[in-house]
């Protein structure tokens, strides 16, 4: 048995990597095992300090040396003020910067049973895949055009920008007013599937092919 620590950002991501993520994975005698990551004393979620995390990341690459680490956090929310952020292009797109960022945390991190993964933007962006697997969860007319319309103005689910009032979350929001991430997240994700997720998340498939690729 293979046995993969994935420190998550919050509990959408927790949630997802406990339900669709394992249940890929187990039949392939590889073992997820979700870590929110803690924030501050008795809080877990979200990401303020990179020294936090990379401290926890570090402690337990060393503590269990016969499993691997890795992360499921977005760029979007990478804290950049104390990270050694590569020197990039004014004007990158984001899609790239979270590329070179990924290359910098892996070789920052310098652990042997590491593996870094940073999601272009925040969980939501995967529920583009498929806009249409939000009608089970929610009796809305015209609810998969509008989400359709949204998605077929980028490259790919990944591409959907996240500012403050742009985020794939805040656009989900402003559709569907009533959508708790943690909740109908990976509700949705589930139903999606991951092979469609996959198909349209380059830089995630790229990721979960890396974990398969441990057997």
């Amino acid at each position: 048995m293979i046995r993969v620590h994935i420190f998550c950002e919050g509990q959408t991501e927790d949630v997802f990597v406990r339900t669709l993520l394992s249940k890929h994975f187990a039949p392939q005698d590889i073992y997820l095992n979700s870590i929110i990551v803690s924030t501050s004393k008795g809080y877990k979620g979200g990401i303020t300090s990179y020294e936090k995390i990379k401290r926890q990341i570090e402690i337990k690459c060393k503590e269990d040396p016969s499993a691997k680490v890795t992360t499921l956090i977005d760029y979007y929310a990478f804290p950049e003020k104390d990270f050694p952020m590569p020197n990039l292009p004014q004007g990158t797109p984001s899609f790239n910067k979270a590329q070179e960022v990924q290359k910098q945390f892996q070789q920052d991190i310098n652990q042997p049973n590491f593996i870094a993964y940073l999601s272009v933007h925040e969980f939501e962006s995967l529920l583009f895949s498929d806009p249409s697997a939000f009608e089970k969860s929610f009796d809305q007319h015209n609810l998969t055009e509008k989400l359709q319309s949204i998605a077929n103005r980028y490259s790919s689910p990944e591409h959907i920008n996240s500012g403050p009032e742009t985020a794939p979350s805040k656009r989900i929001l402003k559709i569907c007013s009533n959508y708790e991430k943690a909740l109908h997240g990976p509700e949705i994700a589930e139903r999606i599937t991951l092979d469609v997720i996959r198909e349209k998340c380059s830089l995630f498939d790229t990721w979960i092919k890396k974990l398969e690729q441990l057997t």
